[in-house]
């Protein structure tokens, strides 16, 4: 769960939307991107999780076409 975080806090600073949203209680994103893509991450990057924050993003992004529409609109709503 951490790294769905800190991929998703990742996101919002590459993006410069980290100031613009209302973060969650010491991490970065809001708690609905958070829950859209926790699921997408557990399932489809489980294996790259321990791999650092870049590489969960990268994954995620590889995995496009089978994430949630959710999760899609987080990365896309932060340039993806």
């Amino acid at each position: 769960m951490r790294k769905i975080v800190l991929a998703i806090a990742l996101m919002s600073l590459s993006t410069g939307a980290f100031a613009q949203q209302a973060p969650v209680a010491g991490r970065g994103g809001t708690a609905e991107e958070q829950v859209a893509c926790t699921r997408d991450v557990e399932k489809h990057c489980r294996a790259v999780m321990d791999q650092g924050d870049f590489t969960v993003l990268a994954c995620l992004k590889e995995n496009r076409a089978k994430i949630s529409k959710g999760c899609d609109q987080v990365l896309k709503n932060h340039n993806q």
